[in-house]
């Protein structure tokens, strides 16, 4: 390696590289950074050149002990898993490699760990959910009481009313009576999952399929095509057939919502795929196998605001939405050991439901 050069040249060819590279010298120094760890570290390169290594992260002395190590005793490389910390940031999952390069430089290189993000966000997911859950029944519950009072209220109100003025004010009567009636349908619906026992039988998860599908062509017999891609070699396991049956059902029908443009054109699809996922991790337990169930509809996409929250109870993309469907589905999904995902861009959103299989 020619030291005359400079550090750009001399590691152009690591522009190249998908994963983070930092050339440091021997007293700590960044030397040369790729695009990659410009991206990666939310740092330009010019910003970085010549920093300390250890100062990118509040506990980089971590790494920067590795350097040391390279360096001292010119390893081929050293790996090792890694959570850098940054003020005010989250902290990056990484696996990082250190090697020796030269008398007095090392190759730094930092792979974003891809499964410890993903177990972080499903970890976050599940906390928040049973957080949702105790609200929702607390909540609930509190609303119930008071509710049945103001309806009864209004009842004897009602009843007491002179004949002269029963047909003027009767109508605010009704209103009251209406909607605390509207009120306690969305208190049950909220209370729903947890006073309904948890039915377990053998699911064939393509008859819950073929069951949603029957029902949601009925009520779009035209403008929507769902089209089945499925795995037969899925074999049965032990759950809840009407819960599992309500979650798609659930998903779905959003999906008919956000495609009612497409279904007035005559273009809209929904796919319902089934696959088997091996060697999956839920809730921090590893499963051999898990069923692999995509609800995909070729829609306009959730919009960026309420993508990260679609799961929360009330939260909704359309007007008059109860923004109770996924929380349901959710709630369900987690009761058979399982998880939601989602991912969604403009004319793509992927639901996809995992379930440990036997």
């Amino acid at each position: 390696m020619n030291d005359s050069l400079p550090s750009q040249e001399r590691f152009a060819g690591l522009d190249l590289l998908a994963s983070a590279v930092l050339v440091v010298d021997a007293e700590g120094l960044v030397r040369y950074a790729n695009p990659a760890a410009e991206h990666l570290l939310e740092i330009s390169v010019k910003s970085l050149s010549r920093q300390r290594l250890a100062g990118l992260f509040t506990n980089g002395d971590a790494l920067w002990a590795l350097c040391r190590q390279a360096i001292a005793h010119k390893y081929a490389d050293l790996r090792q898993e890694l959570s850098l910390q940054r003020a005010g940031r989250e902290p990056l999952q990484v696996h990082s490699i250190v090697s020796a390069a030269g008398e007095a430089e090392v190759v730094v290189e930092l792979r974003e760990n891809v499964q410890q993000l993903k177990l972080d966000r499903e970890e976050r997911i599940l906390d928040q959910s049973q957080a949702n859950k105790e609200l929702i029944r607390n909540l609930a519950h509190e609303i119930k009481n008071p509710l049945g009072g103001i309806r009864g209220a209004a009842q004897l109100l009602e009843l007491e009313l002179p004949d002269a003025h029963l047909n003027a004010l009767r109508e605010y009567t009704q209103v009251i009576i209406k909607e605390a009636d509207r009120l306690q349908t969305l208190v049950d619906r909220l209370l729903a999952p947890h006073r309904r026992p948890h039915i377990v039988g053998d699911v064939n998860i393509h008859e819950v399929c073929e069951r949603v599908r029957s029902l949601v062509l009925a009520e779009f017999p035209a403008g929507l095509a769902i089209r089945r891609d499925y795995d037969a070699s899925i074999p049965e396991f032990r759950g809840d057939k009407e819960q599992l049956i309500q979650t798609v059902l659930n998903i779905v029908h959003n999906a008919t919502q956000a495609l009612r443009e497409r279904i007035a054109a005559g273009d809209a699809e929904i796919v319902l795929r089934t696959r088997v996922a091996r060697q999956v991790t839920l809730a921090k337990v590893r499963y051999g196998l898990a069923l692999d169930l995509h609800i995909i509809d070729n829609g306009p996409g959730i919009a960026p605001d309420i993508r990260d929250r679609i799961f929360y109870p009330l939260v909704s993309g359309r007007e008059g939405g109860s923004g109770l469907g996924l929380t349901l589905a959710q709630t369900f999904v987690q009761q058979h050991m399982g998880l939601i995902e989602c991912e969604s861009r403009p004319g793509l959103t992927d639901f996809r439901i995992l379930i440990p299989l036997p």
